[in-house]
């Protein structure tokens, strides 16, 4: 009995040594999110993922379906010095939208947008979701339509942001 309490104790010393001699590096610990997004201007690099007509006509926006290889298209918008991201930042140019709902904190973001387009009497409706670190974020942004006349669509966009620096005044009123 008294030679396998031995044995047992030797081994567990041996287990216990052989954690200590680990060469390996201790993981990074997870980053936390971030309360709000960093104040400043953030380069948007945007993918459109998918593109298809609801009413059976050409869908009536510029951006384009993607092909695999395409580069993603690259604007930049302003965050505002409470963490608030204008609608310009994940809308086409040009349209009119005001903010339906809006929560952006502890590293989530939900958006919902109505927006008017010029020349097409209608709603354009996104819904943004997203996840955020202190200076970037990643969002998929879904798009319907529904307008007056032909040219409704729904589209699937993803987007990448990071901060590149600070908002000029003129920078933080376009997004």
């Amino acid at each position: 009995m008294r030679i396998l309490l031995t044995m047992a104790a030797a081994g567990a010393a041996a287990v216990s040594l052989a954690g200590c001699l680990n060469d390996e590096a201790p993981a990074p610990a997870p980053e936390t999110a971030a309360e709000t997004l960093k104040a400043g201007e953030y380069e948007v690099a945007t993918k459109v993922e998918d593109l298809r007509s609801t009413d059976h006509t050409t869908p009536l926006t510029k951006l384009k379906l993607m092909a695999a290889g395409d580069s993603p298209a690259v604007h930049r918008a302003c965050v505002a010095a409470d963490g608030t991201i204008a609608p310009g930042m994940f809308t086409e140019a040009g349209d009119s939208c005001k903010v339906d709902n809006s929560y952006s904190r502890n590293g989530k973001i939900n958006l919902q947008l109505g927006c008017t387009r010029s020349g097409a009497p209608g709603q354009v409706m996104h819904s943004v979701d997203g996840d955020f670190k202190a200076d970037s974020f990643t969002a998929t942004v879904n798009t319907g339509t529904y307008f007056t006349g032909s040219g409704d669509y729904a589209m699937r966009r993803t987007m990448t942001a990071r901060r590149v620096g600070n908002c000029r005044a003129e920078g933080a009123k376009k997004a």
